[in-house]
């Protein structure tokens, strides 16, 4: 039986469409194999929203120049943002590699069906679901826009089926995926919306828990807010990147709203969503940001406390806007030094959150054994470990925190509500 390989890294909708392609694979008699020696096909599925991830799939792709030409018989396959319009420079580039084909596209030249969505036939108990492709906000730094185009809505009906039948495979909790999930439906005849999609969602049988990701604030409704609060199966957690705490870097990212914008925006999920974990999008080292412009970063970051940040340094990415009209004038050494300062920040913060947490008791759902431990998570997206013999997966569990820490929690299993 031949042998597939998945090499994947970036966002969870490379990791959706990574999982769709493992999906497809076996359907066509591949069986997959853990190190790319040994397998027959190989895909990678890249991310270039920042130098270093480009430069992580360049380098591989170099060292799989020497396995390609000691096994000539090799298909190697190359996905993701890093391919782009311009496939002839990639191929001049990479002439050794045998398809490039853009993110969210499938392999055709496995004469699959065109628009098919592969389903695992044994699938995780949790699994993303992407409900639209693209983008149409072109945010100055960044580069989805121009590798995934722009917002393309699966349809409502679509999506509630292909939702069905992982339930009835066995997931119990799904992810909706969109570059800005909050903008779903607008392109489409009958124009339903995220609240729609969800509502929907909520009424499947034995479908346990509902989650969305990316959400942009200048398109997060009161509508909306107020659905999650209202459906019982939409977990109480939401990531709702700010990028800085600065108007004039938020108007120079062209993100469309202000800090004070975002602010009352917080407050009213907070108000209305009991229990709400919340994290966000920090970008430090933008052109231009000031020590003045990253401490107001720094002090919203305190305001708020968020349950966890995701923070990167700017890094310019060919096509963008800022690329093109900005001078990256942030040294390396004082991005690192801004990164490293939030990244202080958060850990004392989360270690305060999760803190609280000591001594509770919290539903989770298993997802795996890690370590010898099984490996679930709260509703609000905590990761939690704990001990034991028992077939758990994909069970809701209730779990007596006894250890907490920034990053997860660990405790014991508690007689009672399993499912």
């Amino acid at each position: 039986m031949p042998q597939y390989y998945v090499w994947t890294i970036g966002c969870q909708m490379n990791k959706a469409e990574s999982e769709r392609l493992a999906s497809l694979f076996e359907q066509r008699g591949y069986q997959a194999t853990a190190t790319a020696e040994q397998a027959d096909l190989i895909v990678l599925n890249g991310c270039v929203v920042r130098q270093s991830a480009e430069n992580r799939i360049t380098n591989k792709l170099n060292n799989l120049k020497v396995l390609k030409k000691a096994r000539p018989g090799l298909t190697l396959a190359v996905t993701g943002c890093l391919v782009d319009s311009n496939i002839e420079q990639l191929k001049q580039d990479f002439p050794y590699v045998d398809h490039f084909f853009k993110p969210g596209d499938y392999p055709y030249w496995l004469e699959t069906t065109e628009g098919t969505q592969a389903l695992p036939q044994h699938p995780p108990p949790s699994f993303y679901v992407p409900i639209m492709q693209g983008c149409d906000n072109f945010c100055t730094y960044c580069i989805v826009p121009y590798r995934r185009g722009r917002e393309r809505s699966r349809p409502l009906a679509v999506i509630s089926d292909e939702v069905r039948e992982l339930v009835r495979r066995g997931v119990r909790e799904v992810t909706l995926l969109g570059q800005n999930v909050d903008s779903y439906g607008h392109d489409l005849p009958d124009k339903p919306d995220l609240a729609d999609l969800l509502t929907e969602l909520n009424a499947i049988d034995d479908l346990a828990r509902l989650r969305f990701l990316t959400n942009h604030p200048k398109d997060m409704s009161t509508r909306l807010i107020e659905t999650i609060a209202r459906l019982d199966k939409v977990c109480e957690q939401l990531n709702l990147p700010v990028q800085s705490g600065s108007n004039d870097i938020l108007q120079a990212m062209r993100r469309g709203y202000t800090v004070e914008h975002y602010r009352q925006l917080i407050t009213e999920l907070r108000s209305k969503i009991p229990g709400l974990a919340l994290s966000t999008d920090i970008i430090v080292g933008f052109p231009s940001e000031s020590a003045e412009q990253f401490q107001q970063t720094f002090n919203l970051l305190s305001e708020l406390r968020f349950d966890a940040v995701h923070v990167a340094c700017y890094s310019p990415r060919a096509e963008t806007i800022a690329a093109r009209e900005l001078e990256d004038n942030v040294s390396a050494t004082e991005k690192k030094r801004r990164l490293d300062i939030i990244e202080q920040q958060q850990e004392s913060i989360a270690t305060e959150i999760n803190g609280q947490l000591l001594g509770t008791a919290v539903e989770v759902l298993v997802e795996g054994k890690n370590k010898g431990k099984w490996q679930s998570r709260t509703r609000s997206g905590k990761l939690v470990f704990f001990s034991g013999n028992s077939h758990h997966l994909g069970q809701l569990v209730n779990i007596r925190i006894e250890k907490t820490s920034p990053w997860s929690l660990q405790g014991r299993l508690e007689t009672g509500k399993s499912n």
